[in-house]
């Protein structure tokens, strides 16, 4: 069996992978939510309430946000389950999770926030009526041991939604390609000082599993009803796996 997986299109040992892409999250922490609203023209502020919309969370219910970075899924959610509710932020990356922290403090949002690793979840079994992943799953070395992990932790009724880069419509594909490998890399090293980490970014997207490979691993993982929504011609899809 091999010991080895990808980071972008690039090979790598798999105990490498984590340290390689933290070193990415650790280079571009600092510019992440300016490099999101340019690279997206602030679709992805729409993309992520369409997510949160879509999971039915409501007043007093538990929700755990999964690679949440800095924090817009996280304070979306906590609007929504309000006072008598509780929504956990975490992260594997500590810079991304320190800004995450304090930018929902800083919009007076109290959201407890561990790092912790995906693919082990320090959770009960069963704790969450949701689990949410945005843009963090293509990241994750073992998808199918974070997918098992979402499943593991939710509640009967519960439902994980997972948002994430995908397949574009096909005649779509040159132009993105284009936009992906060239105007992402040279908008990364004017903003954020750093080409090479938003090279892997989009990289990392073109090796992440279609609309349809995914649902068939959320199934796989346990999950009962999964739902694939395409935003953006499939640029971006919600899969909404359910819990019964």
């Amino acid at each position: 069996m091999s010991n080895r997986t990808h980071f972008g299109f690039e090979q790598v040992e798999v105990e490498d992978k984590a340290q390689r892409v933290r070193g990415v999250f650790d280079s571009v922490a600092g510019r992440y939510d300016l490099m999101n609203d340019l690279m997206s023209a602030g679709l992805h502020r729409l993309w992520k309430r369409f997510a949160v919309n879509a999971t039915g969370v409501r007043g007093g219910m538990r929700v755990l946000d999964l690679a949440g970075g800095t924090g817009d899924l996280a304070r979306l959610f906590a609007d929504r389950v309000g006072p008598s509710g509780e929504v956990v932020l975490t992260d594997i990356n500590g810079a991304m999770l320190a800004s995450g922290r304090d930018r929902l403090l800083n919009a007076g949002r109290f959201v407890p926030a561990v790092q912790c690793d995906a693919e082990k979840l320090p959770f009960p079994d069963a704790h969450f009526d949701c689990v949410s992943i945005a843009f963090g799953l293509r990241n994750v070395t073992r998808k199918e041991s974070a997918l098992a992990e979402m499943r593991r932790v939710l509640k009967p009724g519960g439902v994980a939604a997972v948002l994430e880069f995908s397949r574009v419509w096909a005649p779509l594909r040159p132009a993105y390609d284009w936009y992906s490998f060239n105007v992402l890399p040279r908008l990364g090293r004017l903003v954020a000082g750093d080409e090479a980490s938003y090279r892997y970014l989009a990289e990392s997207i073109r090796m992440h599993p279609d609309q349809a490979t995914l649902k068939v691993m959320m199934e796989q993982a346990g999950f009962d009803r999964v739902e694939v929504h395409n935003l953006a011609a499939g640029v971006v899809a919600l899969h909404l796996g359910y819990h019964y």
